[in-house]
């Protein structure tokens, strides 16, 4: 049933109005019908890892079955698919990280019986056939690490040493599966997922079944540590707990859980935000109770929870602050919440109430300190002002609007093309550009256009016509070079979807957008189009990274740590720019200027000059679960916009900074609402350092959780045990109307909050376990 109806929502946008179509299309729209073979089955792959020490023989697609997997429900199929993901010269448990050896591990439709722990290696993705999904099904003679994990994403080594850094733990990806835990005893601890990640990384239409039987010890995901992160489209039915997580930050979206005894354990995070879930028959909603043993500190800084629905559930949040607790940890904001016979809505472990249950809807409540826009702030525990949101952000449902990653699960391979049939290289040394947009102005509207794994050079513009449809394989990379990108003064785009003023569709997934050498004058990627139906324009899955990796001319051996900014160390102009005629939605989107080297790994510096830049002056535009990190003037900058929504947001500063200050090495441009840092004393060191987020003559923004970070003064983190690396992190600017911010988060920022060069929120007043928090801002 649930296959179902993201089929149905899908055929909304496969055929919404009609195309300017591509030159080869002849006049025909994209065809949509039910489908027996899902694409990525059957489609030819043609993959390559071009800087892999043998490319040519080197396997990115991995078919299970061919690996000697049955999937009949009776044959133990755990060494074939270790084998499917171990095979060829991967990142395994002797390396600690790797751009070169990607592999997508796919299941055909089956009963796959598991009796150990399957290991994901490094930038892997298991998909599931997305039609017919797999099921995983756990032996009852199941051995296994991390709980008794059926998948696992690390691996400890040494005590609490992992294989992969938990905050680098990038490049992952589970996708269409069935997780049957059910045969395993009920009283024997046991985990589907065993989930310690960071960027780029996500779980996706995954359903977990475990036992129902009182007093079992099953759980369905098990989250310590790492610095997320998305995930979507879940559901969990019956176990001791559905989701036991932990991480720096994350997104949830749409997740639903049923019959357990407690949905969500919250161990310990800075800002989590859950969007769209459901949980019903469970006894606690959703527990924040831990507590650091010898601080007693709340290890939970800050929970929204929005857009959501509790049913039959006695106790919604749990939680153990009181009069006593630090002043702001465990702030908690709920916005939207439809309860349906709850008995306490937020209590705490002695059975105190704090906030009333029923059946009713919590419009916008939240308990933690909140601050006017002049800087006067409280502690609360009460209803807070409703924000006015815009029809044009929101479902008929009046929630903000989300939508799925589109999986073409009604699209038949006959209307796939490759890039590479029709000319492109993908190489990671030949220039595609030709190839790359022939491809689009023939096919655009018609055919879904399929990039195989590889590194497709570009020097010059491509443009995205509306009606394109592109998908990439484990992150296909396109790669901005050549003189045309060369002016920092006079940028241009690299990926351009649309040209200002046009309307219609656009869809981009599973790709990756990167530099070879330095392109000062590149923007790496543009929006102009605006959305012909909602959420028609969008990026699922899709990550940007600036050096760092090999092949790309900014790594370790020309950009090492504390090199000065010269040419050859240039990154990009801007990394994602949604322009004044632009809309967007984003899912799951990181855009990372590289701080060390992941075929190294050790630390560089490389200068680039913006992350992303909104300039929709109609909007609407909806990010859900996107970092942007490491960039010189900002690494998120909202200027001359209009109805913009955020789910948690997540930066770093540049590490090396100020060391140049900020704006160098770039000059500042108006036309671009560049920050000039003119208010920062000569010769400071916690001044000019990149914004984490600038909000400039906006109105209608909505940022609904963030955690804004800096650890270092040019890569020393002395400035940690002052909690005063920076001087100010979200800067507010130009009398800009109806911005809500909640469940904001910052690390050794003096200032939380400015608005117009003054503070408003100071970190002394606000900090929590480990950073600080504040319940809102508006």
């Amino acid at each position: 049933m649930f296959q179902e109806l993201l089929a149905l929502a899908f055929v909304a946008y496969l055929c919404p109005h009609a195309h300017t179509l591509g030159t080869q299309c002849g006049g025909k729209d994209l065809p949509h019908s039910p489908q027996k073979d899902h694409w990525l089955r059957v489609l030819k792959h043609e993959e390559l890892a071009p800087f892999n020490n043998n490319p040519g023989s080197y396997k990115v697609f991995r078919n299970v079955k061919d690996y000697g997997a049955k999937g009949d429900g009776v044959t133990d199929d755990s060494l074939a698919i270790n084998l499917a993901i171990s095979e060829g010269d991967r990142c395994g448990i002797t390396c600690p990280s790797s751009t070169i050896a990607p592999a997508i591990v796919y299941f055909p439709p089956g009963k796959y019986l598991i009796s150990q722990t399957l290991l994901q290696f490094y930038f892997t993705q298991f998909i599931g056939d997305a039609i017919d999904l797999p099921v995983l099904i756990m032996d009852p003679k199941f051995t296994g690490i991390n709980a008794s994990a059926l998948i696992a994403s690390n691996k400890y080594v040494s005590g609490d040493i992992p294989v992969w850094v938990q905050q680098n733990n990038f490049y992952r990806q589970i996708r269409n599966f069935v997780i049957d835990l059910t045969r395993a005893p009920p009283d024997k601890e046991a985990t589907a997922i065993f989930w310690q990640v960071a960027q780029a990384t996500s779980i996706t239409n995954v359903h977990v079944k475990m036992s129902t039987a009182p007093g079992n010890k099953h759980q369905g995901l098990w989250m310590n540590d790492g610095s997320g992160g998305y995930m979507s489209d879940l559901t969990f039915d019956g176990g001791n707990i559905g989701m036991w997580i932990g991480n720096q930050q994350f997104t949830s979206r749409n997740i639903t859980i049923r019959n357990a005894n407690t949905a969500i354990w919250l161990t310990w995070v800075w800002s989590w935000t859950f969007k769209g879930i459901k949980i019903e028959n469970c006894k606690t909603a959703i527990d924040i109770t831990n507590i650091d043993g010898t601080t007693k500190e709340i290890l939970t800084d800050s929970l929204l929870v929005m857009d959501s629905e509790i049913t039959n559930t006695p106790i919604g949040i749990l939680t153990i602050r009181n009069a006593t607790s630090k002043p702001v940890s465990g702030a908690l904001v709920l916005d939207n919440i439809k309860l349906s016979n709850v008995q306490k809505a937020v209590a705490r472990p002695d059975g105190s109430t704090v906030l009333e249950g029923g059946t009713k809807t919590i419009d916008s409540w939240g308990m933690g300190r909140f601050y006017d826009t002049q800087g006067k702030g409280a502690y609360k525990e009460a209803n807070l002002p409703v924000p006015p949101k815009p029809a044009v952000l929101l479902d008929s449902n009046k929630r903000f609007f989300e939508r799925p990653k589109p999986q073409y699960t009604d699209v038949a391979m006959a209307d796939f093309i490759s890039v590479k049939a029709e000319g492109a290289k993908g190489d990671g040394s030949t220039d595609d550009t030709k190839a790359i947009q022939e491809t689009l102005s023939k096919w655009a509207g018609c055919k879904v256009i399929y990039f195989p794994a590889g590194d497709y050079v570009v020097s010059d513009t491509v443009l995205v016509p509306e009606g394109s449809r592109i998908i990439g394989e484990i992150w296909s990379t396109i790669m901005a070079t050549g003189a045309k990108f060369a002016n920092a003064n006079e940028p241009i785009p690299v990926f351009k979807i649309g040209n200002p003023g046009d309307k219609g569709i656009a869809e981009i997934s599973e790709m990756m957008f990167t530099t070879l050498g330095p392109v000062p004058g590149a923007i790496i990627l543009q929006i102009n189009l605006k959305e012909s139906v909602q959420g028609g324009v969008g990026l699922w899955d899709v990550h940007f990274r600036v050096g760092g990796a090999k092949g790309t001319k900014l790594q370790t051996d020309t950009c090492k740590k504390g090199v000065a900014a010269k040419p050859e160390c240039m990154g990009a102009f801007m990394m994602l720019h949604i322009a004044p005629t632009g809309s967007a939605l984003l899912d799951n989107v990181w855009a990372w200027v590289a701080d060390h080297d992941i075929d190294g790994p050790s630390q560089i510096s490389i200068f680039n000059g913006r992350g992303i830049h909104i300039e929709s002056t109609e909007g609407p535009v909806w990010l859900y679960g996107t970092s942007s990190e490491h960039s010189v003037f900002y690494q998120y900058s909202i200027a001359n916009a209009k109805n913009v929504m955020m789910g948690t947001i997540q930066t770093e500063t540049a590490y090396y900074q100020a060391y140049p200050p900020a704006p160098q090495p770039f000059t500042p441009l108006p036309k671009w609402s560049d920050p000039d840092f003119s208010h920062c004393e000569k010769g400071s060191v916690t001044c000019p350092m990149g914004w984490g987020l600038r909000i400039f003559n906006s109105e209608h923004v909505y940022v609904y959780g963030a955690g804004l970070y800096n650890f270092f003064q040019n890569y020393d983190q002395g400035c940690l045990k002052v909690e005063h690396c920076q001087d100010s992190m979200v800067s507010i600017e130009k009398s800009p109307k109806n911005v809500f911010i909640y469940n904001l988060n910052t690390k050794a920022s003096d200032n939380m909050v400015s608005v117009d060069g003054q503070s408003r929120v100071k970190q002394a007043d606000n900090r929590a376990a480990f950073v600080s928090t504040i319940g809102g801002f508006f």
